[in-house]
């Protein structure tokens, strides 16, 4: 690392106290005495110095987003001023200002002063301040813009969030007499923490993590630090103070080097954003800026690189794998030298010396296998497998792992060029290019160098050939010099080269790299040239290694171009070695061609083989067959060759010329050439043109040129034979041009045509010729068998006949597929009533299984429906599957009820309400007879009822229950708490809350029922059955009634429609929905003084165990308002069903499908929560 002088610039007796960049780093606010001064960065040019402090300016500030900046002065005030240099506002502070600095996200302005710290923004008119027990030196923003921290002179950095409250402390070990001087977060992307570098008087650099964790130990300063500043992306730090000079540091505090040194203390320092510019601040009014360059440290053994990354540590590349492995150093690495299996790094105080872990040559595991611990200056360091070489100026020093010096050459220039070419271990070669041009070779354990040659001019560049015969050497002119090491002799040279390297794979190759060039010579051959960006420093095979500013990248680069230069020469071994290290498949047959032309059967053999070409191969085997049996007539085996590669004519010469005229006729007989064989037997042997006439005749009998017979069968006007010959051949476009053209009462050729189509897969002309057939038949077939369901269903509709051959398949491939239910509704549709019970019982059995008791209670609903369907299509069958209705019926809403209790019973939460579930609980006993559906458990209904009934104070019924528990076998997971609850009920009264009992009264008898009995779901005195919510299980106010004989329903429902005119004065608003919605019966204020007719009925004197139902008759009808009486309209041949509501202002629905009564609100949330009626699932805006 380096560091040049861009400018410098001096404000007479004033002291720089700090530096601030536009952030696009056109511009420098620099903080000078009483003023502002702005600078041009690129020149040190003041742009412009801003007046409108009284004191002097100790701090400035630019925002992220580059249009506004601050200064803040010991006058207490802080300017804001715009990118425009114009100052635009102006407030103060108790104190002198000490620091401020600008949010990177949300622009807002810290300013901090001896006692307290504000926090401004341009939206706000006021500024809010936070008082401090000690004086703030320093401030920083992390990078998201949340927090603050504070730099205190007590040792105190002190973290704030966005309204200035406290969230962390560091307190420094020294305290007060170790201030905080310098405080800087780092901008790096890539960390994971926001690192937060702290630099105080006590000489210490240290680094934090946003939550006050220290992050490793303290750095020890030799001087007191008065700014510390971060590159653009984090990876270096910039530190200046009292030793009057700036440094650089790595992001972990590991010093790298002296930036600039000055004549007074250096008070702050800041990098030019995205740039390698550090520009300086001292006590004496110096404004320095100076550029840092950072020169490339690295080392290249054949495909390994080794390279500096980051100043400290070293990667190394393995250039064919791609793979890389990093060595952390932490201190400044110099020097890097990498040969075989060794590594060498030079650090200031030491050589470390590395090997790999195994011999594998793709291995990166490097382990540290010597240490020397001396400082050694020296321009060059290489390693060989037991020393590493030194080289300083004209002196080479070879020393041993143990820090042995062993041998010293001195040369009588300087050394240029070192490099190592190899050799035993202990014993290898060193070749060494100097300043005067001599070129030496050194072996290590040899005090004598040897002279290789003498150049005129300076040494750049050196290489030697695989096989140690040949030197290549660029020169301080860029010329490319190859001279024979034993004859001396220059064998050629070439201009524009910087760089030369021999490939390691083959003796006669080199490449050379310059101008913007990569240039590949072959031999004495002219140079191959193709664009190439940087340094080649690698030649092995077919990867060329190429360094293009830090990186190194292996290039694969074809080597056709040398290897065509060979083969124009005929050299086809050579050529055969170059194209091994890697061309393309087409090279490889024009090789092999060339080669077989050239009857060098050997290279030809090898080639063919290689491109895997078993017809070439053949022809070489009989060649070489034929040569064993004594043949050598090389110009028959050359026109074998012509005729092998098409070139008849060529052939037929050379089989002429040999005498061999014979194969010359059978060949162009065998091609079906008769004009050429005609032609070239000529006139002169009437015998061979007889032979040729009958070779013709019988050729055109059996070659039958399909096409041609066809259009001649079409000419005749055999459209059979025709379409047979196109049909095979699969010509389905001329098939088509037939079919369109054939008259629609030729039905035969049609039907032929579209079974053609359906065999070549050919759908839609198929469905085009049976449609002009007519053949419906077939159509509806070809959609069925091709599963275009969407052109079979529309078919269908036109022709309901085929009804059963498009919905049966189509069910068929539903179920294939798992999709059961559309299945079932397809088969309902075929009508095949008896495979969609089918499926919807497998359904059913499945969801009863996995316990998906919901898609259980739908599906038996569905079951019942489908039922009714076949009992109203079947009179035989109607009375069993009636029977079936009600069974599932009833297990529709037996496991629509288990559902919840399952879910109470396994799930953690509950979203019913305890008198829900106690509902629930209640009506699922009462309907439990003695055989119990499969997957409902009793055990978990009757501990989901005790735990209720203990809720709502039903303890009567909770020890029932916990009774009843006992005779049942209770899982596990239960058994303690059943325990503990059957214990703890004990203490409880034995009776149940008597509002739970009000609310089992029975709306006809007025009777109060027990909570639970043994007549099921009906009333222990009149019998009258009860009507419950589907939804929370309460008894609704409604009693069913029956129709007297001879009243139809039709005449029923016109009889309740008749409006009795009221007389009372109560005014009814009544809202009545019945168009397909769900039913509702809602009613505000009535006050019915009259009797009604149907009260009396119901008032029947009740005795005995019958049940005695209501019946009406047509007075009692009439008497009754339509807003009171919900019906049941079940389709035929079930009757229709009427309830009355006895309690009109308590709002009833019912789903117009499942016939299921809500409380209106509770139905309203249910189908709002799931779209459809939550117990039969019809969505609610389909129409019933």
């Amino acid at each position: 690392m380096r560091a040049v002088l861009a400018w410098k610039d001096t404000v007479r007796e004033q002291c720089v106290y700090d530096l601030a960049f536009k952030p696009d780093g056109s511009q420098l606010i620099v903080a000078a005495g009483l003023r502002v001064l702005v600078y041009d960065t690129a020149d040190g040019n003041i742009i412009q110095p801003l007046k409108g402090h009284k004191d002097i300016v100790y701090c400035v500030a630019y925002a992220k987003d580059g249009k506004r900046f601050a200064s803040g002065s010991a006058d207490k005030s802080i300017i804001i001023w715009t990118s425009k240099l114009e100052g635009i506002l102006k407030y103060t502070h108790n104190d002198s200002i000490q620091c401020v600095a600008y949010n990177p996200v949300t622009h807002q302005l810290a300013s901090c002063s001896s006692g307290d710290f504000g926090l401004w923004s341009p939206e706000q008119k006021s500024v809010n301040k936070h008082k401090v027990s000690s004086k703030i030196t320093c401030c920083g923003w992390t990078n998201d813009g949340q927090y603050l921290a504070l730099g205190m002179m007590n040792g105190v950095v002190s973290i704030r969030n966005k309204n200035g409250e406290e969230k962390v402390k560091i307190e420094r070990p020294g305290g007060s007499s170790s201030p905080i001087w310098s405080i800087a977060w780092n901008p790096s992307k890539d960390e994971h923490n926001d690192i937060l570098a702290v630099a105080d008087w006590g000489q210490k650099l240290s680094f934090y993590q946003l939550s006050g964790k220290q992050i490793g130990k303290d750095r020890t300063l030799t001087y007191d630090p008065c700014c510390v500043s971060y590159f653009s992306k984090g990876e270096y730090i910039v530190m200046g103070g009292s030793d009057k000079q700036a440094s650089l540091y790595t992001k972990d505090g590991v010093r790298l080097g002296t930036i600039g040194e000055q004549n007074a203390w250096v008070w702050t320092c800041r990098v030019k954003p995205d740039s390698n510019f550090v520009v300086l601040g001292c006590q004496d009014g110096t404004i320095a800026c100076y550029q840092l360059i950072f020169s490339t440290v690295h080392g290249l053994y054949k495909d390994r690189y080794a390279y500096r990354d980051s100043m400290t540590d070293v990667i190394v590349q393995h250039l064919i794998t791609e793979q890389k492995v990093r060595i952390k150093c932490r201190e400044l690495v110099k020097k890097i030298a990498i040969y075989r299996n060794r590594l060498a790094i030079q650090l200031p105080e030491k050589i470390l010396i590395y090997e790999l872990y195994s011999d594998d040559s793709s291995d990166m595991h490097y382990r540290i296998k010597e240490k020397i611990g001396r400082k050694f200056e020296c321009n060059l360091l290489v390693v060989c497998s037991q020393h590493i070489i030194l080289c300083q100026e004209k002196r080479l020093q070879c020393m041993s792992f143990t820090s042995v010096r062993e041998k010293e050459w001195v040369m009588e220039s300087l050394i240029r060029y070192i490099k190592v070419i190899g050799g035993p271990q202990g014993r290898e070669g060193l070749l060494v290019g100097l300043k005067n041009g001599a070129i030496l070779k050194i072996f290590v354990d040899n005090p004598f160098p040897i002279t290789l040659l003498k150049l005129s001019t300076s040494v750049r560049c050196l290489d030697m050939s695989a096989s140690r015969n040949k030197l290549a050497v660029v020169d301080e002119h860029n010329t490319l010099l190859v001279f024979d090491i034993n004859s001396k002799e220059l064998l050629f040279q070439e201009p524009n080269a910087n760089s030369v390297a021999w490939n390691t794979q083959c003796e006669d190759m080199l490449c050379f790299s310059g101008n913007g060039y990569l240039n590949i010579k072959a031999s004495n051959f002219p140079v191959h040239q193709q664009k190439m960006q940087g340094f080649m420093v690698g030649y092995n095979g077919s990867k060329i290694f190429c360094l293009h500013v830090y990186s190194m990248s292996a290039v694969e680069v074809p080597q056709s171009a040398p290897m065509y230069q060979y083969l124009e020469r005929k050299m086809f071994k050579e050529a055969y070695q170059i194209a091994c290290l890697g061309v393309t498949d087409s090279d490889w047959r024009d090789l092999a061609t060339e080669a077989l032309e050239g009857l060098d059967i050997d290279t030809a053999k090898k080639a063919f083989i290689r491109i895997r070409d078993l017809r070439y191969l053949e022809l070489i085997n009989s060649i070489e067959e034929r040569k064993k049996r004594g043949e050598n007539d090389n110009e028959l085996f050359l026109a074998d060759v012509y005729a092998y590669q098409g070139k008849f004519h060529e052939a037929a010469k050379l089989y002429k010329r040999t005498g061999h005229e014979s194969r010359a006729l059978s060949m162009y007989t065998d091609l079906r050439m008769f004009e050429y064989a005609k032609e070239f037997v000529g006139a002169t042997d009437p015998k061979s043109t007889r032979i040729l006439m009958t070779k013709q005749a019988d050729w055109a009998k059996s070659s039958k040129e399909p096409r041609a017979a066809a259009e001649m069968y079409l000419s005749a006007g055999e459209h059979l034979k025709a379409i047979d010959i196109i049909g095979e051949h699969g010509w389905a476009d001329m098939l088509i041009d037939i079919a369109r053209k054939l008259d629609k009462a030729e039905r035969e050729p049609l039907a032929k045509c579209a079974q053609y189509f359906e065999k070549l897969k050919h759908h839609g002309y198929a469905s085009e010729t049976y449609s002009k057939m007519g053949d419906l038949q077939a159509l509806v077939r070809l959609h069925v068998e091709t599963r275009h369901w969407e052109e079979a269903f529309s078919l269908v509709e036109k022709h309901p006949q085929f009804k059963n051959n498009v919905f049966v398949p189509y069910a068929q491939w539903l179920a294939e597929n798992d999709r059961f239910e559309e299945a079932q509704k397809a088969f309902h549709k075929a009508g095949r009533q008896n495979e969609a019970v089918k499926v919807l019982e497998q359904l059913t059995h499945n969801a009863v299984v996995e316990n998906r008791f919901n898609d259980a209670g739908y599906y038996y609903w569905m079951l019942s429906m489908q039922c009714l369907d076949i009992a109203r299509e079947s009179e035989d069958q109607r009375e069993e599957m009636l029977k079936k209705f009600e069974r599932f019926q009833h297990l529709a809403e037996l496991y629509h009820v288990y559902r919840s209790i399952q879910r109470y019973t396994d799930e953690p939460f509950s979203s019913h309400m305890p008198e829900t579930l106690f509902n629930i609980c209640r009506f699922l006993l009462s309907n439990l007879t003695k055989n119990i559906p499969p997957g409902i458990s009793k055990v978990n209904t009757l501990y989901a009822l005790a735990k209720q009934s203990r809720k709502l104070g039903a303890y009567k019924l909770a020890r029932y229950s916990y009774e009843k528990l006992q005779d049942l076998h209770i899982p596990s997971r239960f058994q303690e708490s059943i325990e503990l609850g059957s214990l703890t009920i004990r203490s409880k009264p034995f009776h149940d809350s008597e509002d739970l009992i009000d609310g089992m009264m029975c709306y006809r008898c007025s009777t109060n029922n027990p909570l639970l009995h043994n007549q099921g779901s009906s009333c222990i005195n009149c019998r009258q059955p009860f009507i419950y919510s589907a939804s929370s299980y309460e008894v609704l106010p409604l009693v069913q009634f029956y129709l007297e004989e001879g009243i139809s329903d039709e005449e029923a429902v016109s009889l309740i429609d008749l409006e009795v005119p009221q007389t009372d004065e109560g005014d009814a608003r009544w809202q009545d929905m019945d168009n397909g919605e769900p039913q509702a019966l809602r009613m505000d204020g009535l006050d019915d003084s009259e009797e009604d007719p149907f009260t009396a009925k119901m008032s029947f004197e009740q005795g005995g165990s019958n049940f005695v139902p209501v019946k009406v008759s047509r007075p009692s009808l009439r008497s009754m308002s339509r807003r009171d009486v919900l019906i049941k309209r079940w389709p035929r041949p079930l009757k229709w069903e009427y309830f009355r509501s006895l309690l009109p202002d308590v709002s009833i629905t019912m789903c117009p499908t499942c016939f299921k009564m809500f409380h209106s609100e509770d139905y309203e949330l249910l189908v709002l929560q799931h779209n459809c009626c939550p117990y039969c699932r019809r969505p609610i805006d389909e129409p019933n």
